[in-house]
């Protein structure tokens, strides 16, 4: 185990934690890493282009033209394909399904990983404690802005729901607070900086590591 400063709400260091290896000591696999965050955008990805077939688009109710005598093709409607405004074919369909599967083990260890990462690369922080009576996100922002890793991304770690926390910095840009039992890769890889609460530490050990 490591030992990391823990900084109050004034952000001045007050002490030092030890850092469970079995969360921050383990060794980062990037392929297993980049599998996790791939899965997750995949699960995350909208089916938004949608074509009609010629059983969707609106008009051709009757007959263009009768079906002899012309001197004219046949045609049965003008929503077929081949008439403008026609129904499209093999075109990309809402019903498609982008997504992907991964053992649960290995994005467990997935996420470990990352937080180890995060560690090794001295990104992460230990906050003894944010205890805000209401919401003040100019408060937050200064308080955020006097830590000393500084970077444009923050995950904010807390060990459950705080709204006065929450309501402080969802309006701040690149500002993430998420619960520690809610953790995932790509979250915490997108992150330049974890800020972790020190009550969340125990509850991130007794979550993900099995």
């Amino acid at each position: 185990m490591s030992s990391i400063k823990v900084y109050n709400q004034q952000a001045q260091p007050v002490g030092d934690v030890e850092l469970d290896a079995k969360v921050f000591g383990l060794k980062p696999n990037r392929g297993l890493i980049e599998q996790a965050i791939v899965t997750i955008l995949a699960n995350r990805r909208p089916v938004l282009a949608h074509t009609k077939t010629k059983g969707e688009v609106r008009g051709g109710g009757r007959k263009p033209w009768r079906q002899k005598g012309t001197g004219r093709a046949r045609h049965g409607s003008i929503r077929s394909p081949q008439w403008k405004g026609g129904g499209i074919i093999h075109g990309p369909r809402k019903n498609r399904n982008y997504a992907m599967k991964m053992n649960v083990v290995a994005k467990r260890k997935a996420l470990l990983m990352s937080l180890s990462d995060k560690a090794q690369a001295e990104r992460i922080m230990v906050l003894d404690v944010y205890d805000a009576a209401k919401p003040k996100t100019k408060d937050f922002a200064l308080f955020l802005s006097k830590l000393p890793i500084k970077g444009k991304t923050s995950l904010v770690i807390a060990p459950a729901t705080n709204m006065n926390l929450i309501r402080s910095g969802r309006n701040i840009p690149g500002v993430s607070i998420i619960r520690a039992d809610s953790l995932n890769v790509y979250d915490v890889v997108n992150a330049q900086r974890l800020l972790v609460l020190k009550d969340a530490l125990p509850v991130i050990t007794k979550t993900y590591v099995k």
